[in-house]
């Protein structure tokens, strides 16, 4: 088997794709050494035609392909997404309309986060070839193994894609899919701007010389990892961010001090720059500091024992549904309602998860509904309260 090399073969082989009604597309990449991940392979299969595409190959353009994936009216399949949408974004090229066969598994009722094995073996009945697995996919040349095996990702999820599909649309559960794809390809979620990278972190503190310091050093280790392509904890762990944040350390004793800080970090290349941008960050902490919304109202002593309460509720109403949980609501979510009856951004509470779990979680808040263990399974019914009292006869 032999990819495609040459910018003139990729585009012959994108020429194919145009006009069909989807591709399924998968990659290889290897990222554990580097910020950016470093894109080895990509495998691509619509109903009349399948290639593996060799983007380390001397000279190729990958515009042909790149100009598929923009392409909205094909529908680009993948299984767990994210990490590919994360590359091909990175690409300037952000695969809509997308369809993800993980999600849709959930939606399917196969639990939660079904690995691509599995999903192949329950619905296409396939035992798939593990053997290059681990395969080092930046080395060349590829074996014709390891080139069937990375195809086979793609010809497979071909096959599935329809299957799936079909179940989803007789259980009227496409538009749950659809409603989560949105959100898998908001450019907002791969956001690489260094300023923004406190966004990804836990910040425990809210005073603005905290939170001043705790940005801008999540800020220069971001641009550091980027500038020298080295994961961000190679530089500075989320720890350390933490504890600097909450010390400010303004020189390079007062740096080397900290626990979480590598011993002699002040020194190192790392330490004067970090140190320049703490000090800049404190002199105007107010102006510089994140706006973090808090709750806008503080929990109440029994919000831990709602939201437990609440948890059951949610596993009893997806196994009804026969749908993963965590497609339904978060631990997040439960806690907003748990806090909030009018939480009305809280997704559990919008569109068709209102309506699987969200509307029964309000009725239980209320009293309206009861969980009532039957054996070993939990059922919910419903409340009848005592009517009132009748007025008394003159």
């Amino acid at each position: 088997m032999t990819p495609i090399t040459t910018t003139a073969e990729l585009a012959v082989f994108c020429d194919k794709l145009k006009g069909q009604p989807f591709v399924a597309v998968d990659t290889e990449f290897m990222r554990e050494t580097t910020y950016w991940p470093k894109l080895c392979l990509i495998q691509a299969a619509a109903p009349s035609a399948h290639a593996t595409i060799d983007p380390l190959a001397e000279g190729i353009d990958l515009e042909p392909f790149l100009e598929i994936l923009r392409d909205e009216t094909i529908l680009k399949v993948f299984h767990a997404a994210r990490q590919d949408v994360e590359i091909f974004n990175n690409l300037k090229a952000m695969p809509r309309p997308l369809f993800d066969t993980q999600v849709a598994g959930m939606a399917a009722g196969f639990g939660e986060q079904i690995a691509y094995d599995a999903l192949v073996r329950q619905m296409l009945k396939i035992e798939l070839d593990k053997s290059s697995r681990f395969t080092d996919w930046a080395r060349r040349p590829l074996s014709d193994n390891q080139l069937t095996y990375a195809l086979a990702d793609v010809t497979h999820l071909a096959d599935l894609y329809p299957k799936l599909r079909e179940r989803l649309e007789k259980e009227g559960r496409l538009a749950w899919v659809t409603d989560e794809m949105a959100s898998l390809t908001d450019p907002a979620n791969y956001d690489v701007e260094p300023e923004n990278a406190w966004k990804r972190l836990r910040p425990r503190r809210h005073t603005a010389k905290y939170l001043a310091v705790y940005r801008a050093v999540a800020a220069w280790r971001e641009r550091t990892a980027q500038n020298r392509d080295q994961p961000r904890g190679r530089i500075l762990k989320d720890e350390a961010i933490d504890e600097i944040a909450t010390q400010a350390p303004t020189d390079a004793d007062a740096l080397d001090r900290l626990r979480s800080v590598p011993k002699g970090f002040s020194g190192s290349r790392f330490g004067p720059d970090l140190l320049v941008a703490i000090r800049e960050a404190l002199r105007d902490p107010e102006a510089y500091a994140p706006v973090i919304e808090r709750n806008r109202q503080a929990p109440s002593p029994a919000a831990g024992a709602v939201v437990e309460l609440l948890k059951v509720l949610l596993k009893a109403r997806a196994e009804e549904a026969g749908v993963a949980s965590k497609l339904i609501a978060t631990v997040s979510d439960l806690e907003q309602i748990a806090n909030d009856d009018d939480a009305a951004a809280t997704p559990a509470l919008t569109g068709w998860r209102r309506e699987a779990f969200g509307e029964d979680a309000l009725k239980l808040k209320r009293g309206e509904l009861a969980l009532v263990l039957d054996g070993s399974r939990v059922r919910v019914v419903e409340v009848r309260r005592a009517p009132k009292a009748a007025a008394a006869a003159g």
